[in-house]
């Protein structure tokens, strides 16, 4: 592994995380496995506490923040079990239409931005103003993702794209109306923790990471058409990602 020249790999870090927290990771982490499948009880308490040497609140304070970030369910009466719906797997890919009963988008704010964030300015060349759609997505009607959408107003400007409303056949159909077919698209994913705004509309528990895209989507001559800025709660979303490897044994 690389470092870059800013990043310190000489310094012994332990983790100073209170027990139950500790607890709680072991425990995402064999659910994320698929060690601790969906549907299936969580150990008794008792058998938790000999295997993390932990007292019994310490362990029920580990699950209270799994419950709190949708990996446990209880049930009165019975035991704690594994959440049953596994993560959403979705497919990296630059537009995903709405599917009903599915997929769906609510327009939040359509926007013409004078100072759009500087990586958004710098991945557009930017020359003027922004335009900015912002969506909720849902999958099965739970929020699922918040997308903020950027696109040069004078390319795009007297659009659909600069209107209030949905779009036909999405972003895509404008920019082969424009002139401007999509070809490629970059992708760089990272995690942080969420902001006051994205724990409102993801409600989601402000303890989880979220997923953060930053896609920027080409026409021809690596022109950048659209720069997007995708944030995904962490524990429910799973990026899948597949490439071709040339001259790769059939």
């Amino acid at each position: 592994m690389r470092y870059s020249s800013d990043m310190r790999c000489d310094v012994e870090l332990r983790d100073t995380r209170a027990r139950s927290h500790q607890i709680a990771a072991e425990l995402r982490e064999q659910i994320m496995s698929g060690d601790l499948p969906p549907g299936s009880s969580l150990p008794p308490i008792r058998e938790l506490m000999d295997r993390f040497n932990a007292a019994s609140a310490t362990v029920r304070a580990a699950q209270r923040a799994l419950r709190d970030e949708g990996f446990l369910v209880s049930r009165a009466g019975l035991a704690v079990f594994v959440r049953h719906r596994s993560p959403l797997v979705v497919r990296a890919a630059t537009y995903f239409p709405p599917e009903p009963g599915r997929w769906s988008y609510e327009l939040i704010q359509v926007a013409d931005i004078s100072n759009p964030p500087a990586q958004i300015a710098e991945a557009l060349h930017l020359v003027g103003n922004a335009l900015l759609r912002k969506r909720l997505g849902r999958y099965d009607g739970e929020p699922a993702e918040i997308n903020w959408s950027y696109y040069p107003k004078n390319i795009f400007d007297g659009t659909a794209l600069a209107e209030q409303g949905k779009i036909k056949g999405g972003a895509p159909a404008v920019f082969a109306s424009c002139g401007y077919p999509q070809r490629s698209f970059t992708d760089i994913v990272s995690t942080r923790m969420p902001t006051s705004e994205e724990i409102e509309l993801l409600k989601m528990s402000p303890d989880v990471p979220v997923l953060r895209q930053f896609r920027v989507i080409h026409s021809d001559n690596k022109r950048p058409i659209e720069a997007t800025i995708i944030v995904q709660a962490g524990n429910r979303y799973e990026m899948l990602y597949e490439q071709e490897i040339p001259g790769g044994a059939d």
